[in-house]
Parts: structure tokens; sequence; C-alpha cells
């Protein structure tokens, strides 16, 4: 009898909270360059309380240790233009801080101009640099807080680590790849180093034009293992190994969830066969990538690959075309027949052929092509009938692109940003993303906020290994897979 009443009590509670988390749960959604500049390189960022996601975007789990966190992916094209002060206001409307997310994950593409000098030069990170700069002075001055996080050189080591320690002694250390303990467990410096900004840099990578910056809210560094931080960059331009063409990426866990961000910029052209050329660049980027792993790391001695990550975010000036003609196309846009105009697209046709991405996905395209524009400071796409004098005759496409891979990631929102600063228009994507949080191993283990330190960009190293791989085979056996063992895979249909 006690038994009968306990159950029924305890099912009446439980459909009551699971009303009220009902009510809760709505998704959110949010409110709602010559080309390439390759004339000269022929190939051709309130309060400092963490929201938990589930407040707004519910990831409603029978594991009571999966977490979601709302991950914004951003990519944009430059055209080589470096940052300057109006340029805020449009990045502030481009990250949509008026709804914050716990990470920021931007990519961008020609932050310098390719020329022949910057693409076979030293790598100079001063764009780097400055564009870091103003996404965290965007991403944290509406707090009230100064920008003092330390980036004057941007981090591209190849690991870090950031462990929980006990919450007396606040303290963060950092281990790397090579098992070295970077000096000393680090005294709590940060409130004093940022000011108490809400936003941190996580990694950010550049090679060439393509760039990567990743931040986090410090809350999160604060309540969970952020680990295995590391970088990699893969340039596949010019003879197939210059960094005019490419991609930079980020690997890293959080909790039992392992993450993989690629930003990318591949070959341009609107010729018929040209979308080969980035179907085999896409190849060699999946062939080539790799995370060196330490025993500290994992038991694995191999490399991890990116499809040995839990959750894959692929993002940047892919370049993919139209198969329409000019006028055609036009016509579609004027009509914003976006359903219509995607029939044509070049990645969406590989997606659903299995010719390049198989298993990945991207969410529908409901704005306009973001390519190419006729000049900054115009709304107005390039060439046309009649064609301008001096002006590219580009029929527009959805060049900018967010594909992603795994499981029970969830996509809020795709849209384009109006920033006229280049002649494409910025990309965004925000994400429900779950995370698998582990238990403690210790009772002494706590959460504790970490900060960064300062880095010096290594030397860019270029991968030796020529072997190509299967994608369907990585995908498959991704824990056999390494860069000294594996298939052939062209990528191309």
């Amino acid at each position: 009898m006690y038994n009968n009443k306990y159950q029924t009590s305890k099912t009446s509670t439980f459909r009551k909270w699971f009303k009220r988390k009902d009510k809760r749960a709505e998704a959110h959604q949010l409110n709602g360059i010559s080309d390439e500049s390759e004339d000269d390189v022929d190939d051709s960022l309130e309060d400092d309380v963490f929201v938990r996601s589930t407040e707004m975007d519910p990831c409603i789990s029978t594991n009571e240790l999966s977490k979601c966190f709302r991950i914004f992916v951003g990519t944009w094209n430059v055209a080589g233009r470096s940052p300057i002060g109006s340029l805020a206001v449009d990045l502030d409307e481009w990250l949509n801080l008026k709804d914050a997310a716990d990470m920021y994950v931007l990519g961008f593409q020609e932050i310098v101009p390719l020329k022949t000098r910057t693409v076979i030069g030293a790598e100079d990170p001063t764009e780097a640099t400055n564009w870091n700069m103003l996404i965290g002075k965007t991403l944290n001055n509406k707090y009230g807080c100064p920008w003092l996080t330390p980036t004057i050189n941007p981090i591209s080591s190849d690991n870090y680590h950031y462990k929980k320690v006990s919450d007396s002694s606040r303290r963060a250390s950092f281990s790397g790849y090579s098992g070295m303990q970077m000096g000393e467990p680090l005294e709590m410096q940060n409130d004093g180093l940022d000011g108490g900004s809400k936003y941190k840099l996580m990694a950010s990578k550049k090679m060439v034009g393509v760039f990567i910056s990743v931040w986090m809210k410090k809350e999160l560094l604060r309540k969970y293992c952020i680990s295995n931080v590391k970088v990699c960059s893969v340039a596949c331009g010019i003879m197939g190994y210059l960094g005019n063409k490419g991609s930079v990426s980020v690997s890293m866990s959080i909790e039992g969830t392992s993450f993989c961000f690629i930003a990318a910029h591949l070959a341009s052209g609107e010729k018929q066969g040209d979308e080969s050329k980035r179907n085999h660049q896409v190849s060699e980027i999946f062939r080539r990538t790799n995370f060196p792993r330490s025993t500290k790391d994992d038991h694995n001695p191999r490399p991890l690959t990116i499809l040995g990550h839990d959750r894959i975010f692929w993002f940047g000036d892919l370049n993919y075309r139209l198969y329409l003609e000019d006028n055609l196309a036009r016509d579609l846009i004027r009509q914003k027949d976006w359903k219509a105009l995607q029939q044509f697209d070049q990645l969406r046709t590989e997606l659903e052929d299995d010719g390049v991405f198989q298993g990945w996905r991207e969410e529908n395209i409901e704005f306009a092509p973001t390519y190419k524009y006729s000049s900054s400071n115009c709304n107005r796409y390039s060439g046309g009938l009649p064609s301008r004098t001096g002006e590219k005759q580009r029929t527009p496409a959805w060049c900018d692109r967010i594909l992603w891979y795994g499981k029970g990631v969830k996509q809020l929102s795709y849209f384009r940003s109006e920033s006229k600063f280049s002649d494409h228009r910025p990309v965004s994507a925000l994400f429900s993303v779950p995370v698998e949080v582990m238990r403690p191993s210790s009772s002494k283990v706590v959460p504790v906020e970490t900060m960064l330190p300062t880095m010096t960009s290594p030397v860019e190293k270029v991968p030796s290994n020529s072997t190509k791989s299967s994608l369907q085979f990585l995908m498959a056996k991704d824990e056999e897979a390494s860069p000294t063992n594996t298939q052939n895979y062209s990528g191309n249909r």
C-alpha cells in the first residue's frame, strides 16, 4: 500500500515537473571583393552568470549528466581588409549579442590580401591580433568591462589542458602535448588581466588569410573541464601546398565530448569542373588534418583525425557555385525563391549525391546568396547585364556555408548579416549541442576558473604525408585511421 502511494506521488510530482519544463522549453530562434583577390595569385566575439542552455534551447535527455551548450558558428570572407573602428557595429550585429551564446567560433577568409608576398612570405600575426582584439572588445564591452584580455600573440600552440584543482587555491595549470608542465600552476591573475570580461579566447590560428578564433564564457571554464585544445592547419592552394587555400582547425574536449571546428577556404571559379577542385581540397583537408595525442591525452597513440571527434563543424568560403545561367539566377533572387535556387546549388548537389561530406548536414538556406557584391558599401551584385566597366561578371552564389556532423546537434538558426564591409556577406548559425558531463574522479576535484597564457606562434608545418584516405572508410573505422594507415579517397563524384 505504501509503495503504491509512494509511486503515485512520485508519478504526480514528475508530471508537474515535466509540465513546468515543457512550458519553459520553447526553442529559441534568432530574429530572424574582387573574386577572392586572386588576380595576383592564381587559384584562383550582462551579467557574469552562466545561463544553462536548457532554459532557452532544451536538450532534454534521460541522462542527467548530459548538458547542452549554445554554440555560435560564423564565417566571413573580409576581402583582404583590415578591421577598422566602424566595423564594431557590423560585428555586434553579426554576433547577435542580444542573445549571447556560450561559445563563439568564428572563421575568416582573406584577412590579408592574397598577394604573392603574403602567400609565400613569413606569417605575420598582426591582422589576426587586430581581429582578436576587435572580437574580444565586441564580445565583452557590452558588459561594461575594459578590453584587457591578453591576445597580443594569437594562440596557436599544439595543446592546452585545463585542470580542475582545489577551489581554495584557485589555480590553473597547463600541460603541453610533450607532457611537460608549462611552469608551476599559475596563481589566478585572471580578474586583474581582463577586468571581469565574460568571454575568454580559447584558441586562435592563422594561415595566410584563413583564420579561426574560438571564444568561451568564463563561467564554462569554472564549471566544466576543458582539455586538449589543439590546432592544425592544412595548406592545399597553389601547387597543392601553398596557404592561399586550405583550412585551420581547432580540436578540444568539453568534459567527455570532443569537438572539431574547421574553418576553410576552398578553390574559386565557376567554370564547369571547378567543383571537382573543391571536392579534392575537402578530401585533402580530411586526410591531412590531425591532432597529435600524447599518453597524457589518451592511451591511443595515433593522431586524432577530424572524424575522430564527437561533434564537428565545417565552415568557410567553400566557393561552391550555382549550376545556372546568370540571368536566371538573378531572376530567382529577385523573386526570393530560395528553394528553387537551391536546386542548382553545387554543394547541395554534392551532398545529395555523396560526392563530398557524406553524412554531413546543412540547414535549408533561406537567405540571399552571399557573393559577389559589386564593392564595399554596396548592396548590388557584381556584373549582370549590362555589366559595368571594370566589374567582374560573377553569378551570385552561396559561397559561405556552415555544415555539421555529430549526434544530437540541433541547429537553431541559419542566417546572413548585412555588413557591407566586404564583397561577401557574413553567415552564421546557432546550435544547441549536447555535452557529456563526466563524474568527478575525486571528491577533491572541483571547478576552477582558468586563464590562458600568451603564446608565440610556432613555425608553420606543412604535413608531409601524401597518402589518401577514404571518407566513408574513416567514418566507419576512424579509430583505425591515421596519416600512415589510410586508404584512397578522392572526394570526387
